[in-house]
């Protein structure tokens, strides 16, 4: 069974549970309504040790930033501000004490930049390796949620950055390179918080997410809950130094927002959006009624079997 095959086997069974207000399963945060036309949101993120990371290539405070910044990067995604963490953590007894001081440091440090509580969470031991759970809970206007289900055929598809940086610097850490500046770039990501607030405030974008699984992968999930399709042009995707197009179309964990915007406001959200963060917003594509995703190179399809990773 895939990752995907396993979500979907879980949305049916809860289906007939009560959701006590909550709109679920589907988007990059869970949503909880909470009156005055404002909502929560919450997320969870598992990280574990020869999974998502290796100890031997990430320091603790490196780690300590990234378990926070992946949950963050989702609360952004849905044009919400982060308010508050949940952190639970399974320690084996060679990361006790001095790592776990380094580790809880990167967190705090992270949680201090975007105002952030940790409010909370549980903490036991390991017999075999480290593992975190991350839950982030953010708070947004209901009127500036975003979700994936919201494209629209004609929108313009949009990478609010590079990509390929961080499956460029796995490929790094795995041969042995740590101290590349694309490895840096996997240990260390940004979560873009301001720039997920800015979106939520724009009527203009539609759809949003965060590229965490890669383009291939995400881009497919708001097609799949919009009901659309879609061609994304291989020449305009923003290919990060140091990576090439197949890494920044189908490797993950760059945490750049991919979003849909209605095409008679692009070219003016393209450049609100350079003169405020002071970086592109790249159109690499766009919405289409006929389902299914298309990969173009000089305006013509190309059958290109490109997919991004699924975690189980």
């Amino acid at each position: 069974m895939t990752e995907f095959g396993f979500i979907e086997q879980i949305r049916t069974r809860f289906a007939s549970l009560p959701d006590n207000g909550f709109e679920g399963i589907g988007d990059d945060c869970a949503v909880l309504p909470i009156g005055g036309g404002e909502s929560l949101v919450f997320t969870a993120d598992l990280l574990t040790e020869g999974v998502h990371f290796l100890r031997a290539a990430t320091t603790a405070r490196e780690l300590g930033g990234k378990s926070l910044a992946v949950n963050l990067s989702d609360v952004a995604a849905m044009g919400a501000r982060p308010v508050a963490t949940l952190l639970s953590i399974a320690l084996p007894p060679n990361a006790a004490d001095a790592w776990a001081a380094e580790f809880i440091e990167g967190y705090r440090e992270l949680s201090a930049t975007f105002g952030t509580a940790l409010a909370g969470g549980d903490t036991t031991r390991s017999e075999s390796g480290i593992t975190i759970n991350v839950t982030a809970i953010g708070r947004a206007p209901s009127a500036n949620l975003k979700r994936r289900s919201d494209a629209r055929p004609g929108d313009v598809i949009f990478a609010a950055g590079e990509l390929g940086a961080s499956g460029a610097g796995l490929r790094d850490i795995l041969a042995g390179r740590c101290d590349t500046p694309q490895a840096a770039v996997h240990r260390n990501p940004q979560p873009q918080v301001a720039e997920g607030l800015w979106f939520g405030t724009r009527p203009e974008v539609h759809a949003m997410m965060d590229l965490s699984d890669g383009l291939a992968s995400d881009l497919q999930h708001i097609l799949d809950r919009s009901g659309v399709g879609a061609e994304v042009e291989v020449e305009r995707i923003p290919v990060a130094p140091g990576a090439d197009v197949r890494t920044a179309a189908c490797a993950g964990e760059d945490y750049k927002l991919l979003l849909t915007a209605a095409p008679d406001a692009a070219e003016r959200l393209a450049a609100e959006f350079a003169a405020r963060f002071g970086s592109p917003l790249h159109p690499i594509g766009r919405i289409t009624a006929a389902p299914g995703l298309v990969w173009l190179r000089n305006g013509k399809p190309e059958p290109l079997d490109w997919h991004g990773f699924e975690h189980y």
